[in-house]
């Protein structure tokens, strides 16, 4: 017996075929499908006959689908969420309809790809392939951004035992997902016409889809408004009036609902005055040889200069030599680096006039530049090395002298002693030595203090201290 149907498994509730087998041979059921209501869990149930003792054994069940209008036909694209176009970090929902076929599988296509997720995910970029099938008609991106703008094409497909398979394509549905204008910035150029001073301000955004309406602010003012239909800038003109205070503008841009403010500039002009100034500094190597030089270049007023530089009362432009390096490290200051070699030899100038206005400038001294000057001595230098050498020599001689005297000095009984004849070493008595040693350096020492005091006595005499200074100079004249 087969038993089926709608029913939960292991809950026989109708039999569609009998079979009877009296030799043990397999059973078979013949079964027409003609609808859908066939569809179900099939179960065998095996029993004996005439003999209810004996519990019935049932196989395990067997799913039988049924396919109904097949193939799958008729699919359609439908917006569930909202319109065509609408602006990122909003949900976006397709569904997937078809006319005709059961048991179908739904993948989408986003220009002829499968469609990104609704956020980037970090690692390689995936590989394009077949599109993901789902049994689930609609597809679902919570926050939906520009990278999922194109064209969505449903694919709807079905199988006949895995052998066959149908699909059924949609047609195409645009979907267009705007950008947000970003926090604009802010920048300015000085214009000058006949004696009056403007500023082009210029509001920029670095993404957002047009059409965007930006406002130029002044504080809580507003100054002008704009709308570009064609990219994220628009620029406004600006009244500037020399070294007046700053005026603090900012900008902000708006399309879709959200606003964006950019931060506040200081908007000003003030023409290039005062005195230029211009210096250098030395880089030296390992032998203390000048290799490179830096000119700075500096203006006490102005508050958009144009910085050019000269040698020779040529111009260092594009076309020249290109042996040297330009910076701006602040809008006041000009850096001019260059190597010292034969191309850097000369008179190097700066001279220093407003962007807007080229017709006036203001000149700097001048400055000579040459390799064999830069590392030939100064005669100062060898003229202070002489000099220290000199003073060397000097204390030298001053030293060997005082040493002279010195030596004239010593007490006299080391001359005695100096003047004992040795004797040999077999013939001398070694003990009569040493008494008669000890008794000549005690009476020498005793004579020697006895001269001093009276030397330092007759010293203290007036008449004597002219007497004893002729006597010194006498010496000094008299020694070698």
């Amino acid at each position: 017996m087969c038993s089926g149907g709608d029913t939960m498994q292991g809950l026989r509730s109708r039999a569609l075929a009998f079979y009877t087998s009296l030799d043990g041979s397999p059973a078979v059921f013949p079964m027409v499908v003609r609808r859908a209501s066939h569809e179900g869990n099939l179960e065998c149930v095996a029993s004996v006959q005439n003999n209810s003792r004996i519990q019935p054994s049932v196989s395990p069940p067997h799913r039988l689908k049924v396919l109904v209008s097949m193939p799958v036909g008729g699919a359609t694209l439908a917006i569930r969420s909202r319109e065509e176009e609408f602006f990122e970090g909003e949900r976006l929902v397709l569904s997937c309809n078809v006319t005709s076929g059961n048991y179908v599988s739904y993948s989408w296509l986003l220009d002829d790809q499968p469609p990104p997720g609704p956020t980037p995910q970090p690692g390689p970029a995936p590989q394009p392939g077949p599109a993901p099938h789902h049994t689930h008609p609609d597809l679902l991106i919570p926050r939906a951004g520009p990278q999922h703008s194109g064209s969505y094409v449903c694919v709807a497909s079905n199988r006949y035992n895995d052998t066959e398979v149908y699909r059924a394509a949609s047609p195409k549905v645009m979907i267009t997902v705007k950008e947000l204008a970003s926090r604009p910035d802010l920048s300015y150029a000085v214009e000058k016409q006949n004696q009056t001073f403007s500023a082009r301000v210029t509001c920029l955004s670095s993404r957002g889809t047009p059409p965007i309406t930006f406002s130029l602010l002044g504080g809580a003012v507003l100054l002008a408004r704009q709308t570009s239909e064609q990219g994220p800038s628009a620029s406004f003109s600006v009244p500037l009036v020399p070294d007046a205070p700053p005026r603090r503008l900012r900008c902000r841009a708006e399309n879709g609902g959200r606003v964006a403010d950019g931060t506040e500039t200081a908007v000003h002009v003030a023409p290039v005055g005062g005195p230029v100034t211009l210096t250098n500094e030395y880089i030296t190597a390992e032998d203390f040889s000048v290799t490179a030089v830096t000119f700075f270049c500096r203006v006490a007023k102005g508050s958009h200069p144009r910085f050019q530089w000269f040698l020779n009362g040529t111009l260092l432009g594009p076309d020249a030599p290109a042996f040297y390096t330009l910076l701006q490290p602040s809008a006041r200051q000009s850096v001019l680096l260059l190597p010292v070699d034969r191309r850097s030899s000369g008179t190097y100038h700066c001279r220093v006039s407003d962007l807007y206005d080229n017709t006036t400038g203001v000149p700097s001294g001048k400055l000579y530049l040459d390799r064999e000057a830069l590392n030939r001595l100064s005669s100062a230098v060898v003229a202070m090395v002489f000099s220290c050498f000199g003073l060397v020599i000097a204390c030298c001689c001053a030293g060997l002298i005082c040493r002279r005297r010195q030596e004239r000095l010593k007490p006299t009984w080391t001359s005695e002693v100096k003047g004992v004849v040795l004797a040999f070493e077999e013939d001398l008595d070694w003990e009569e030595y040493r008494e008669q040693a000890e008794g000549l350096t005690a009476a020498g020492l005793e004579s020697d203090l006895e001269a001093l005091a009276s030397e330092e006595e007759e010293e203290q005499r007036p008449e004597n201290r002219e007497t004893q200074r002729r006597t010194r100079s006498d010496e000094e004249n008299t020694e070698p």
